[in-house]
């Protein structure tokens, strides 16, 4: 009988608040998956608890800035799923910020899975690619400005057909990677799978009516992408 091999992840960003959680889910699994990860340094992101990461065993960790093609390709080389996270999470930053991470990175990130036959490419995108509704269109402002009285009882969900409708670089970076990933696929035939991961913070919990409708826990974040991963 011949044993299923572990499938090998590599996580970029695996030093941010979600790359790590999805390391420690995914290491859990090791029947599953044998899991590396870059990243730009070997420690935690602002956003992400300290206390809580977990260190990758050194020959499963390379340091790679996502601008840097060759690094991110030596990365990615003999993998057989990418989940690409790494990316400038900042939504006040400005475009010559997300320039080089979000939108060449991802180029550089692509490109290596082309070159190396990676059989699947899960993309951390983002709530934000609709955030638009939130700022502009009713009933999502109402809930934006937490107007309680004008929230309606029935509320129509966004859904993943509908329009986009970024407001910033950052949320237009994430609409344009998610259309480049659709590229590859079409184009190369590599299985593209793009998630708009809602708001994940390190307390793992929220408090303002606003944010609550965007909350998403790290059980769910981590059960999202295993689902995503076995697609």
């Amino acid at each position: 009988m011949t044993t299923k091999q572990p499938l090998k992840v590599h996580i970029t960003g695996v030093y941010g608040l979600i790359g790590n959680l999805a390391y420690q889910h995914l290491a859990a699994q090791p029947d599953k998956y044998e899991v590396y990860g870059s990243g730009r340094r070997v420690m935690s992101s602002a956003r992400a608890d300290a206390d809580s990461i977990t260190k990758l065993p050194d020959d499963h960790f390379m340091i790679a800035d996502l601008a840097d093609a060759d690094a991110i390709d030596q990365a990615i080389a003999g993998m057989d799923v990418v989940l690409h996270i790494a990316a400038v999470p900042d939504p006040s930053a400005s475009f010559e910020d997300v320039l080089s991470s979000n939108i060449i990175g991802t180029y550089n990130v692509l490109e290596a899975c082309r070159k190396h036959g990676v059989k699947r490419l899960v993309y951390a995108s983002s709530i934000m690619t609709t955030w638009g509704y939130f700022m502009y269109r009713e009933p999502y402002r109402a809930i934006y400005e937490e107007r309680v009285a004008d929230i309606p009882a029935e509320i129509p969900k966004v859904k993943v057909t509908d329009p986009t409708h970024p407001t910033e670089p950052y949320s237009a970076s994430k609409v344009w990677a998610e259309g480049f990933c659709r590229t590859y696929h079409d184009k190369y035939g590599i299985s593209t799978v793009c998630l708009r991961i809602g708001g994940v913070n390190k307390a793992d919990h929220s408090e303002r009516l606003m944010a609550k409708a965007v909350w998403c826990s790290h059980r769910d974040v981590c059960n999202i992408i295993n689902l995503a991963l076995d697609a």
